[in-house]
């Protein structure tokens, strides 16, 4: 198994900034692509960016593109999300996800198998 932990969230000003942490342990080694989502209250969870066991590879939601920036170091097993000129629309819960496979989709929710308990995002206007 394989198991997530996410920290760094909080409250911060529109326009502020913020980078989330994310920590994996057990059985690291079948952890492949790693990935952030997000969830609104009443809304669906979606995809926010990620990034292959490399990082030679990232991709990321249009809406976040251009502000938010995901990398990992692979010697403390660990991936961050680091997010700038954050919006009143970019609040909610973040997770991070995990593959335990390649080749899959990177921005595809249901291709990822382990998931962290998230972190809460509050932005003031």
């Amino acid at each position: 198994q394989v198991q997530l932990v996410e920290s760094g969230g909080g409250l911060v000003q529109a326009g502020g900034s913020l980078r989330l942490s994310c920590a994996a342990s057990g059985r690291t080694f079948s952890v492949y692509t790693m990935g952030w989502f997000r969830q609104a209250p009443g809304k669906e969870r979606e995809f926010v960016a990620a990034i292959t066991w490399s990082g030679r590879s990232t991709t990321y939601a249009d809406s976040v593109k251009g502000r938010f920036t995901i990398s990992r170091d692979n010697a403390k097993n660990t991936v961050y999300l680091q997010m700038n000129r954050l919006k009143p629309e970019d609040p909610g819960v973040y997770y991070c996800a995990a593959q335990g496979s390649v080749g899959r989709a990177m921005d595809d929710l249901p291709m990822y198998d382990y998931w962290g308990q998230g972190t809460q995002v509050t932005v003031s206007s």
